[in-house]
């Protein structure tokens, strides 16, 4: 599912409240942006921005923050959240290898819904799951580290339950078919979509102390 070109993304971009554009000035002070002390959860890969406003409007009471390297897709999100004036989301443009220089021990628990599988063995290292990103996540996680995991991709899910249980991560819960199961969840644009495919869906929730 590809997203065309937003022409005025970088206009969408700079008259956005809520898109930090220095985050590295925050680091370990995001409470103060959000000006209270609730946990704060950060989606990697954000979309449009479907299943953030759904956690947002869910949880009043807990913070996200949403993360894209691409403008278009980032304005399109913004697009979408700006008309529920939501005070608990906060979006920032960058690429996840960034996201220790930005925070320091203040993230939750992560979401990553339908990352790139990047399914060539030579580009593994690419995966949100693995170790090149496990070893980043644990210099921003706060306390018990937490990630929640959605894929349709049957590798991609694999390979991360390998990864994550190497990691030292301990699965708490997992689904192979989520949109069949009394799971209460979610939904982001793409599984929308998959849902009327009757695509399965692989879920897995894993943590670590």
């Amino acid at each position: 599912m590809r997203l065309r070109n937003v022409k005025n993304a970088e206009e969408i971009l700079e008259n956005c409240s809520f898109l930090i554009t220095e985050p590295q000035k925050y680091k370990g002070k995001f409470h103060k942006l959000f000006d209270n002390d609730n946990p704060i959860c950060l989606e990697i890969g954000m979309g449009k921005g479907s299943f953030l406003i759904k956690k947002a409007l869910n949880n009043p009471n807990i913070n996200f923050i949403g993360i894209e390297k691409m403008s278009s897709i980032l304005a399109r999100a913004i697009q979408n959240i700006t008309p529920h004036n939501l005070k608990n989301i906060k979006v920032i443009r960058c690429d996840a290898l960034e996201l220790d220089a930005i925070f320091n021990k203040e993230i939750d628990t992560i979401y990553l819904n339908f990352s790139d599988p990047w399914p060539k063995s030579r580009h593994a290292k690419r995966r949100l799951t693995s170790p090149t990103f496990l070893n980043i996540y644990e210099k921003i996680f706060k306390n018990k580290k937490t990630i929640l995991l959605k894929t349709d991709n049957t590798l991609l899910f694999e390979s991360s339950i390998v990864s994550l249980s190497t990691f030292g991560y301990k699965i708490k819960d997992i689904s192979l078919d989520l949109h069949n199961s009394d799971k209460v969840y979610e939904t982001t644009e793409y599984e929308e979509k998959f849902c009327q495919l009757n695509v399965k869906i692989n879920y897995l929730k894993a943590e670590k102390e």
